[in-house]
């Protein structure tokens, strides 16, 4: 897989734009009149004050304690990096909180606390119960780690949960399952060693204990050694409990023979020679990060029958805990749980590699980037496949109800997955699914606005997401004075800068650009100035003589400007077949919004042809479209001649005999709201619109920047569809990530 780099500039900008931090707060009831400020607050607040005071149980109906984990650190082991203090561990946590948001829809809040002491902490947590459904721990250092969270396990009556130890057992344990599985061996039967005695390691060999892993089968080894019975040396309680009867001394002795390696230590930590020793179809989890203890080339490179696992993205069978956290908690958190137990533990492990074996969805393999199926190279889960929402926390709930930590049981399991479905948002999954496809497709990508910065910084963030080449149209020391002027002028070397001074290609542009416009009023002068002086046009020869993939424009010019200049080298116009889609992300839903760039006032003739083309975007999006003809009349009233050609279009479509659904003329919230669709239950689309094909642009424009001053609903587009090459039209105010979005739906010929 073509790894991505990540400059220290880009992650310092990623956390400061928009604004500081990766998360806000936003209120979930009204919030607009003094009757709903008078409900939220005082008098209306005393209700439920009471309410809880009468009945401690029903906090979890009137708050939202019941779907709120607190993430909790001080800093003193913070992702490898070691005790750099509470402050530092912030940005830490608040990737932890969002990432229970993205997998889980779990609302989750950072919080730092500056002390060293555990007694502190545990009081600290202990006194904030009342607060949260759930206590998240995370990079404290062992052994602190281990009392901290006994303590609060014990003082609590809501699941703590320290992720760093039980996290990593929990997905190491479903790995080990299924390459156990592979290997035709039993987990009582192997020999399993493990390096690296700090709270990730220990916890994985007590939850593998625990499956039925036998105690002296397991050899525990740290800086010092095998951890035996009768060391003293570097000893402390929790090592002495996994001590072995052995005569093994040394990590090279331990694994000659081995079955399972279990690493949580350091790069290079295993040599070859280790792994040649150990036993047939040999199980190797080298899960130290960022680097792993011995690579699968490596591994591999000696025992052709290894199955490996690793903690990095960039290699098969990662190890990661976002595959047991967020759904961890949804589980515990859904039944009102007082804990999170070994049974909890395990369940979600075997969930976890029962979900392996089964059938991956091709999105799934396309967000990879290959095929997926059960193997040596597919041992556990990928973080973004949608079927763990609803497949993880229903058997994490039923091992909860089962041993008796519940407070509140699932009666209705199956229903229960329906809504655990219901919480996800899709768009995440698609711009996912695109972004991998664009770096399978590895598109010559041409960024015709090389002398803006924006434009500068998403060519340099397609390119060093391994997505491709980025091809700058500018004057190189233009371009290279405004990257160094955005702190990425090291990024010069990287991107090729082109122009028509240092294009060897000029004069067969030119010729081709004359043979096009010669009968439309251009002469020689005109063809030669507009082929070397304007950067729209230069760049559009380019792609149209295949010196680069797809073409990104639009940022520093009105589209409409734009088409026009465009037009001089392709057909995009209303009457070539040209047509803008732009794609609607908002409170996870997507839409598709027609034609938002090419026609102006379309007929009934031309709406069925967007509708169609459109349904093409939506597919190539990975949504089944569903199309409605919207208007400010719904199937006939009011009666209106602007309305009519909108219902003239579904009839157009009758028969054309598409493989879509299709429906209208209806109003806005008929084609969005199941609830106002059932009036019209001859309706023949079977849910919510996602196209809606407008009246026309004003209209389009219109409800676009409405949804996006208003409503914060995010913008991509509009995307240009019924040209014959991948062509991308940005908007003026874009922002870099808007930017490289026009470049992924270029790279993935999305249209």
């Amino acid at each position: 897989m073509t790894k991505t780099k990540i400059t220290p500039e880009e992650a310092l900008l990623y956390h400061l734009e928009p604004r500081p931090g990766k998360y806000e707060i936003t209120a979930s009831t009204p919030m607009a009149t003094q009757r709903d400020l008078s409900l939220a607050y005082s008098p209306g607040v005393a209700v439920p004050v009471q309410a809880i005071a009468d009945a401690p149980e029903t906090v979890y109906d009137y708050t939202v304690k019941g779907n709120m984990v607190a993430v909790i650190s001080n800093g003193t082991a913070i992702l490898g990096m070691g005790n750099l203090g509470a402050m530092a561990s912030k940005p830490v946590m608040e990737g932890k909180a969002v990432l229970f948001k993205r997998f889980a829809d779990v609302n989750a809040i950072d919080i730092e606390l500056d002390t060293e002491d555990p007694d502190e902490i545990i009081q600290a947590v202990k006194l904030m119960g009342p607060t949260f459904g759930g206590i998240n721990l995370e990079d404290i250092k062992a052994p602190e780690c281990f009392i901290i969270e006994q303590r609060l396990k014990e003082l609590m009556d809501i699941p703590v949960f320290h992720d760093d130890q039980h996290g990593t057992a929990v997905i190491c344990a479903a790995g080990l399952i299924n390459a156990l599985e592979l290997s035709g061996k039993k987990i009582e039967d192997v020999r399993i060693v493990l390096n690296g005695a700090g709270a990730a390691g220990i916890a994985c060999l007590e939850l593998l204990k625990t499956m039925g892993a036998r105690h002296d089968n397991c050899i525990m080894c740290d800086t010092k050694g095998v951890i035996y019975q009768g060391r003293t040396e570097g000893m402390n309680q929790w090592k002495s409990a996994h001590a072995a009867r052995t005569e093994l001394r040394t990590l090279e002795e331990a694994m000659a023979g081995a079955d399972v390696f279990l690493g949580v230590s350091a790069k290079g930590a295993v040599t070859p020679e280790m792994v040649r020793s150990m036993a047939d179809n040999p199980v190797i989890f080298a899960m130290a990060n960022p680097d792993p203890e011995i690579t699968p080339e490596e591994a591999q490179a000696v025992r052709a029958d290894a199955i490996v696992a690793t903690g990095r993205s960039d290699y098969p069978n990662q190890v990661n805990n976002v595959l047991g956290f967020p759904y961890l908690f949804r589980g515990a958190l859904d039944i009102h749980a007082r804990a999170i137990n070994d049974e909890m533990k395990i369940a979600c492990a075997r969930a976890l590699a029962q979900l392996a074996r089964e059938d991956v969805p091709d999105e799934v393999a396309m967000a990879y980037g290959r095929k997926l199926s059960f193997g040596r190279d597919y041992i556990i889960p990928t973080p973004f496949d949608p079927r763990l929402i609803y497949t993880i926390p229903p058997a994490v709930a039923k091992a909860g109800m089962d041993t008796g930590v519940a407070r509140r049981p699932i009666i209705d399991l199956q229903g229960y997955e329906l809504a655990l479905k219901s919480r996800m948002d899709p768009t995440a999954s698609i711009l996912q699914g695109i972004h991998a496809r664009a770096k399978a497709a590895q598109a010559r990508m041409i960024f015709a606005e090389g002398d803006d910065p924006r434009v500068l910084r998403a060519a340099v963030a397609y390119q060093r997401a391994g997505m491709g080449k980025a091809l700058v149209v500018g004057r190189e020391q233009d371009v290279r004075e405004k990257l160094e002027a955005t702190g990425l002028g090291d990024a010069v070397r990287e991107l090729e800068v082109v122009n028509a001074a240092n294009s060897r290609h000029m004069e067969a542009y030119k010729s081709f650009l004359y043979n096009r416009l010669q009968r439309g009023g251009f002469d020689s002068y005109d063809i030669q100035r507009l082929a070397t002086r304007d950067r729209h046009v230069f760049s559009a020869l380019m792609l149209a003589h295949g010196h680069g993939d797809g073409l990104v424009t639009g940022a520093t010019r009105k589209s409409a400007y734009v088409m026009q200049l465009i037009n001089h080298v392709f057909d995009a116009k209303a009457s070539d077949g040209a047509v803008g889609v732009t794609a609607l992300l908002h409170k996870g839903r997507i839409v598709l919004i027609a034609d938002t760039l090419v026609h102006e006032w379309p007929e009934a003739e031309d709406l069925a042809d967007i509708a169609i083309k459109s349904a093409r975007v939506a597919r190539n999006l990975g949504l089944e479209p569903r199309v409605a003809f919207v208007s400010f009349s719904t199937f006939g009233y009011p009666v209106s001649e602007r309305a009519a050609k909108m219902g003239e279009a579904s009839r157009v479509l009758d028969g054309m005999k598409v493989d879509f659904e299709y429906e209208g003329e209806m109003t806005v919230d008929v084609a969005l709201n199941k609830t106002a669709m059932a009036q019209y239950p001859f309706c023949r689309l079977t849910g919510p619109a996602n196209i809606l094909v407008v009246p026309a642009r004003h209209s389009s424009s219109i409800s676009i920047k409405l949804m996006q001053e208003m409503a914060g609903a995010t913008v991509i587009g509009p995307i240009l569809t019924g040209v014959s090459k991948p062509i991308q039209i940005c908007g003026v105010n874009s922002t870099v990530n808007d930017i490289l979005n026009m470049a992924v739906m270029a790279a993935c010929k999305v249209g």
